[in-house]
């Protein structure tokens, strides 16, 4: 029997062009640009200057908080300049900017792909590797790890979920890996466990991924401590919240944390790159990206380094298509389109997909008709219609009184509104205020 969540949905045609290609490492780039916050917190602070010479490896911006995440450098080379340049978001963000010379790793990081399965159990020093290293949740959140392991007082952990869900239509990324890394995996999720103290996890994988859940099977036969969870192919449900429903049929309540339900979600990538930092002393300075779309002429998945420009990438599969309309970073649903093919790709980068001018153009926005589709399709619960017009309207204490901070992003209001309506993006504005006034009032 296929678990699923109750509430909402939708069901986006899949396309994942490149769910059976094998990862490749793509060639190291002639220079890089890393952003110093890549992450959900304060930005780190850079460490290097105009003419210093790092290696792979090498810490060139310390965390500057709590919720943050130090930045490494992903090649070697001379240090350009430390300056702004335009990143996915498109707006101008502080980075370190690199020319590539060589491939020298800094001391101690283990780079061969041997398999290392014992590990030093002790919970602190697994947070501190992991918290040095620099990871962040790869499933597109980018929070960092060593905070998530760490509940509040009065919280404690009672599972591991991990999210091999990837439920986004064209995304493989996280498939691949469950695939040809799965061994590393379970060793990583081992180590998130030892570092909750938790001894039960689940790994949540749709059903269209059935490779994956056969081979993960296989290698846990021996483990009952973590259990495979195969779901019903339905959107969004890689969100937290939703794979929590789905998995354990715990619902967590408004405004909390899951950690408010006893569990603790990471993603696969997450816990791939938890598996190199602890056993291999390897910081997160690269991740597997997938590169797709309908007209794209070899879509790929491919392991690059941090930094990369993303027209290395889309030359790697094939070149830009003459019909391109429209460039994303992420997926269909909940991707943002990038203005310029120079853009770096960050620890949350988890694709890029080339959409057609046909299916990039937006139709024109019609009046409401009433139907109350949104709200039938909406996960959490919410109404897309009603948050939008409070949100134009910019009635910002109803907007809050209405939940619109439970609103996830995931698009599927957008996705099925039969008026062509711009609901989440009106939402999405709604919450940036909305946010802005809570934070205020706690300062």
């Amino acid at each position: 029997m296929l678990k699923t969540f109750k509430l909402g949905g939708v069901h986006p045609a899949e396309n994942k062009f490149s769910a059976h290609k094998a990862i490749e490492k793509l060639a190291l780039p002639k220079s890089v640009f890393i952003p110093v916050a890549q992450h959900i917190g304060a930005p780190a602070q850079a460490l290097v200057k105009k003419g210093d010479q790092v290696k792979v490896g090498q810490i060139i911006a310390k965390a500057g908080g709590f919720v943050s995440a130090n930045i490494h450098s992903s090649v070697s080379g001379t240090v350009k300049k430390v300056d702004l340049a335009t990143d996915a978001s498109g707006y101008p963000k502080q980075g370190i900017f690199i020319d590539v010379e060589g491939d020298e790793w800094a001391e101690g990081i283990i780079t061969d792909d041997k398999l290392i399965e014992k590990f030093d159990t002790d919970s602190k020093a697994i947070i501190d590797k992991i918290n040095a290293a620099g990871i962040v949740g790869l499933g597109g959140a980018t929070f960092p790890t060593h905070v998530k392991l760490m509940p509040p007082p009065g919280s404690k952990a009672e599972m591991l979920i991990i999210n091999g869900v990837e439920c986004e239509p064209y995304l493989t990324a996280d498939h691949r890996l469950m695939l040809e890394k799965g061994a590393e995996l379970l060793v990583g999720i081992r180590i998130l466990m030892c570092a909750l103290g938790v001894n039960k996890a689940y790994i949540g994988i749709e059903n269209n991924k059935k490779d994956a859940i056969a081979s993960l099977q296989q290698l846990t036969a021996s483990d009952s401590s973590i259990e495979i969870v195969p779901l019903k192919v339905k959107y969004p449900q890689g969100g937290e919240k939703q794979l929590i429903k789905a998995v354990t049929g715990r619902e967590v309540p408004s405004g909390a944390l899951p950690i408010a339900v006893g569990a603790v979600v990471s993603n696969v990538g997450t816990a791939y790159a938890v598996y190199e930092a602890v056993q291999k002393n390897k910081p997160l300075i690269e991740r597997v990206v997938t590169v797709t779309g309908k007209s794209v002429k070899n879509p790929s998945n491919f392991m690059v380094r941090v930094g990369t420009p993303v027209n290395d990438l889309i030359e790697a599969a094939g070149g830009l298509p003459e019909d391109t309309g429209k460039i994303i970073s992420g997926g269909p649903m909940m991707g943002k389109a990038i203005a310029s093919l120079d853009v770096p790709v960050t620890k949350g980068t988890s694709g890029i997909l080339i959409m057609p001018d046909t299916d990039a153009k937006r139709k024109t926005s019609q009046n409401c008709i009433r139907c109350g589709r949104c709200v039938t399709v909406c996960p959490m619960g919410l109404e897309p219609f009603l948050l939008m017009t409070i949100s134009e309207k910019q009635i910002w204490d109803r907007a809050e009184k209405d939940c619109i901070m439970d609103c996830i992003e995931c698009g599927s209001c957008s996705f099925t509104c039969p008026a062509d309506r711009p609901l989440l993006d009106y939402i999405r504005l709604g919450k940036g205020k909305v946010g802005q006034i809570i934070r205020s009032r706690k300062k």
